[in-house]
Formats: structure tokens, C-alpha cells, sequence
């Protein structure tokens, strides 16, 4: 990711040469980006107007190489405008598409239902990440009884998570007071998820076994994960966990005390 901002700020600084040299060929006023750059091209043995692209190059290498600090300074800000640019593209995403982040049917509530700040955790049953954030979710909801705590079924990393998706969903449509029991042993305990698994998990918890694969064939759950995907995609979510705050999205497993701070956060917003 570094290289590629890096990339980008070299052919920005590039672009600005490129059109401090226009200028100075042209003889007029410099821009004032890069005027050093201006200043080399201008006074460069070629006539004016007739600098071709290899002494360009040339004139823009050298540049970089005495001055690297300013692909520092070009980084940094590429770096700040596009994570500007992708807070504004989240905040559109979360207003414009919000019954189906906070209120889907087929996604699991833990803590108040009711709770006047909700926090959506985009996971999959086999992130070792996930599996040690649940701690995170536990905590949170016994401290805030207004929190309310979305789980959305984010299965990205292998088929048996997806399979064991398709499980929980099933199981979440048949006995959803119990699915807070059946995520925790599923997510929090030893073993790969899978849908064998899972299924043991959903039906140690009461659930008929030919009931739970009549629901894990309805075709609103693929449905439903579908446009979990496109979801995720919006808001540029590639990785599990994630979370949704408030109108924040946050990437990976920061931890309780962050989570609480962007809680709060969001409550002051209200």
C-alpha cells in the first residue's frame, strides 16, 4: 500500500513538473509548485519550447534525487486527501444504505435491540482476528446497556466459512434468542468453523436438525450475503473484523478501549 501512495506522489510531482516545464517553455509565469523544477527546465541548454520527454525525465530525476524529502511531504498529503475522500464516500454509503447495515434480517443483535447507538461487526467464523475481538463485544455490551450490537455474516475467507454462514443465518431465522449462544460457541470456541461444526453447535442448542437444513436451502440467505458484499465494497471493507459506528468505519481489530472511545463518540453525535 506504502509503494503504491509512493507511486502515486512520484507521478504527481512528475505531473507538476511536466506543467512547471510547460510554463517555462511557453516563458511564462512559473507555477509555484515545484519552482525548482521550473528553474532547472528553464534554464536547460535546450531552446525554449523545444525540451523533449527524455530531458524532462532527466530534469525531474535529478530533482528528486537532491530533494527526496518532498515525496515525503507528497505522500503524506495524497495519503490525507484520500482518506478525506473515503470517510465522505462512508458517510454517503452508511445514510444512503442504512436499514440494510443496522437493520437486515438475516444479521444478529447481541446486547439491547433497543439500544440507541449501534455497532455493525462485519466477521467470518475463521478470522483468528474475530475470533479474539468477540472478548471486545462481550465487554462492551455488559458495560453499555444501550448498545446494540449488529452482527453481520462476512464469510471472505474460505468455503467453509461461508458454509458455516449459511448455518448460522439458518439457525438466527429458526431460534434468534439463542443465536448470541450459538455465535459465541461457534466464533469463541477451538476448532475450524464448518459447516459440520456448526451444525453440532446449532443443534446442541435445541434446533431441529430437519428444520435447519430446510432454512439453510432458502434462498434469501445468498440473497442477503450478496448484498453484504456489495455493502462491504461501498465502504471499501476488505477485511475482517470491521465495524461500523456511528457514521465511522472502522478497519480491523483495534481493540475495546478504541471501540468505546468511537461509541462515545457516536453517542455525542446523537
Amino acid at each position: 500500500m506504502k509503494k503504491a501512495v509512493l507511486l502515486g506522489a512520484t507521478a504527481a510531482v512528475a505531473a507538476l513538473a511536466m506543467l512547471g516545464v510547460g510554463y517555462a517553455a511557453g516563458n511564462k509565469p512559473a507555477t509555484q509548485a515545484a519552482p525548482d523544477i521550473v528553474k532547472v527546465a528553464s534554464e536547460a541548454d535546450a531552446p525554449a519550447g523545444q525540451l523533449d520527454r527524455a530531458a524532462v525525465e532527466a530534469i525531474v530525476r535529478d530533482y528528486l534525487l537532491k530533494n527526496p524529502e518532498l515525496l515525503l511531504e507528497v505522500q503524506d498529503a495524497l495519503e490525507t486527501k484520500q482518506k478525506e475522500e473515503q470517510k465522505l464516500a462512508s458517510e454517503g454509503v452508511i445514510k444512503s444504505q442504512k436499514d440494510e447495515l443496522f437493520n437486515s434480517a438475516f444479521d444478529g443483535v447481541v446486547g439491547n435491540p433497543k439500544g440507541k447507538v449501534t455497532i455493525v461487526e462485519f466477521y467470518d467464523y475463521n478470522c483468528g482476528f474475530c475470533k479474539r475481538a468477540i472478548e471486545d463485544m462481550q465487554a462492551l455490551t455488559k458495560a453499555d446497556p444501550d448498545l446494540r450490537f449488529v452482527l453481520k455474516e462476512f464469510p471472505i475467507l474460505s468455503p467453509d466459512s461461508h458454509k458455516a454462514s449459511i448455518v448460522s443465518m439458518a439457525f438466527h431465522k429458526m431460534m434468534p434468542e439463542k443465536y448470541a449462544e450459538f455465535h459465541t460457541a461457534l466464533l469463541g470456541g477451538e476448532g475450524r468453523a464448518t459447516e459440520a461444526r456448526a451444525i453440532k453447535i446449532a443443534l446442541s442448542l435445541g434446533a431441529d436438525e430437519a428444520t435447519l437444513r430446510k432454512h439453510m436451502q432458502d434462498p434469501d440467505i445468498p440473497a442477503a450475503l450478496a448484498k453484504t458484499y456489495d455493502l462491504a465494497n461501498k465502504l471499501t471493507i476488505t477485511g475482517t473484523p470491521s465495524y461500523v459506528v456511528g457514521n465511522e468505519v472502522i478497519f480491523g481489530a483495534l481493540g475495546q478501549e478504541v471501540l468505546a472511545e468511537k461509541i462515545k463518540d457516536a453517542k455525542a453525535a446523537l
